[in-house]
């Protein structure tokens, strides 16, 4: 199970590791906790008044054609989207925004999906976000809240299904210092404009609040990463910053998507390179 705070989150965040997994078998549901209605076109081809006018009906088709290219199963938790808010001081965020629910109340349909889809990873983001969205702030509180509360009876009594208890928790780390350096020198080598020489300097003047502790070998599923990232076309310019760097330059320097373990239940060795280490051990007696 993989938890995102908007549509288009899902393809830019974990995307070639889910289909790699969906390529071994494995059942993916991404849990989508917003519509995303408060999120700005980033396409310039996509900027015009009849999307703007229906944009949260456009990113849910968006999502669709999303989960189709990905091959996984996607629920959505119908809370509405926080916005981005900008400026000294911010402003305060609209009434009713997901990032403004009370934690028990932005949880419970976590909870719920967890004891009916009962997967045994989930995959959320940092306490920070990932970056200091407050509605991805908000999903790494309800994804922690659900791993932790899923598999207790006691808790969200309400919700129906039969508790279930998840095994591990994991925090993307997508742009970490070793890959963002990586790809820079990659670039630099193929004598191409790096997109990452500005990143990578931020990036280095800051140290990493969490390590890398596992890396998903993905490199084959990138063009599938990439096509439904294209998919969310109000959100992703085919010209732009994503697509800057070439997939056989990705391949060669950077093959992986990379995790940090935040919780387990089960022993595994460290660093990793399956989510599954230590679930998939059978125990012969």
């Amino acid at each position: 199970m993989a938890v995102h705070a908007h549509p288009d989150d899902e393809s830019s965040k974990g995307a070639a590791t889910m289909a790699r997994y969906v390529a071994d078998g494995v059942e993916v549901l991404v849990v989508t906790c917003t519509g995303g209605e408060r999120g700005s076109i980033l396409n310039p081809a996509m900027d015009r008044p009849e999307v703007k006018e229906n944009i949260g009906k456009v990113r849910n088709e968006e999502m669709a054609r999303a989960r189709e290219i990905l091959g996984v199963e996607q629920r959505w938790l119908g809370f509405v989207d926080s916005g981005f808010p900008e400026g000294d001081p911010l402003p305060p965020l609209p009434e009713g925004c997901f990032a403004l629910e009370p934690l028990e109340t932005a949880a419970e349909p976590l909870v719920r999906a967890v004891r009916e889809f009962r997967p045994h990873v989930i995959l959320t983001y940092d306490e920070n976000g990932g970056y200091p969205h407050p509605d991805h702030v908000k999903t790494h509180e309800v994804s922690v809240e659900a791993f932790e509360a899923a598999g207790d009876p006691d808790r969200y009594p309400g919700v129906g299904g039969q508790p279930w208890q998840p095994l591990k928790l994991y925090y993307h780390m997508t742009f970490n210092t070793g890959r963002i350096q990586a790809l820079d020198e990659a670039m630099t080598a193929a004598g191409l404009e790096s997109p990452y020489a500005d990143w990578r300097k931020r990036a280095e003047e800051r140290p990493e609040q969490w390590e890398v502790t596992t890396r998903i070998s993905c490199g084959e599923h990138f063009e599938t990463r990439d096509k439904a990232l294209l998919a969310h076309a109000t959100q992703i310019d085919p010209d732009g910053f994503w697509f800057a760097v070439p997939l056989d330059v990705q391949r060669e320097a950077w093959p992986t998507e990379d995790y940090h373990l935040a919780r387990s239940l089960v022993d595994t060795e460290l660093p990793e390179d399956d989510l599954f280490a230590g679930i998939r051990e059978k125990v012969s007696v």
